[in-house]
């Protein structure tokens, strides 16, 4: 294949995705994290929107985590998306839900204050009891094969492995499946090396500098 070069940022959850899919291809590229405060211009001209992941093959650029991922699905085997056509479209559409996850995960750490931290959570609570209802965690997603939704919620729980050390906050509380999955991912090696060793600090001090309610309980456990 042409050289694939992944131009990224440490902490983005959207390009730890792109890497996950990636290794579980077997691809070999370069990864390039960059600075989102400090943009080069080089990046601005290939990047549309602005954002990482880009995924430059050859001179051709291709943007968008879900993009990146149906690229190297059309292009690079083993497939991670099901055979059958409507489980496939299942599947993407979890693969949407959890970029909404995602979305909500970044209201929940950047809350101001103690009331709007507490309807995020709630919100998230939900969120993953309707997830716990459609999950299998046998130990994957779906059942035994690991699929490219299994790589959309990597970086999910990866959150909840930092949230934890600040305070339990009961959001995947009582929910059986999702424990079994989330410790399948955490030890998928894909998932492991998807980030960077100090990911965790990293992940902390960028929260702290939000000014956010949990900014607050992070100082509290320093």
């Amino acid at each position: 294949m042409t050289k694939l070069t992944l131009i990224s940022h440490v902490l983005c959850p959207y390009v730890q995705r792109a890497v996950i899919a990636l290794k579980e291809k077997g691809v070999d590229f370069e990864r390039i994290d960059i600075d989102l405060g400090d943009k080069p211009d080089w990046f601005l001209k290939i990047s549309p929107l602005g954002k990482v992941p880009v995924l430059k093959v050859g001179d051709d650029v291709i943007f968008e985590s879900a993009v990146i991922a149906e690229f190297l699905e059309d292009t690079v085997s083993p497939p991670l998306h099901p055979a059958d056509h409507v489980r496939r479209a299942d599947h993407r559409g979890w693969i949407e839900f959890a970029g909404v996850v995602l979305a909500d995960i970044w209201g929940f750490y950047t809350a101001p204050d103690g009331q709007t931290f507490e309807k995020k959570r709630q919100e998230l609570a939900q969120r993953f009891e309707r997830l716990e209802e459609r999950l299998k965690a046998d130990p994957w997603f779906d059942g035994e094969t690991f699929h490219l939704v299994d790589a959309a919620f990597g970086p999910v729980f990866r959150y909840f492995d930092v949230f934890d050390a600040i305070d339990d906050f009961g959001i995947l509380k009582g929910k059986p499946r999702i424990g079994r999955w989330r410790k399948a991912l955490k030890e998928r090696p894909s998932v492991k090396t998807a980030v960077v060793r100090d990911y965790p600090e990293r992940l902390k001090d960028f929260i702290v500098k939000r000014n956010s309610y949990m900014s607050g309980l992070i100082a509290e456990t320093v």
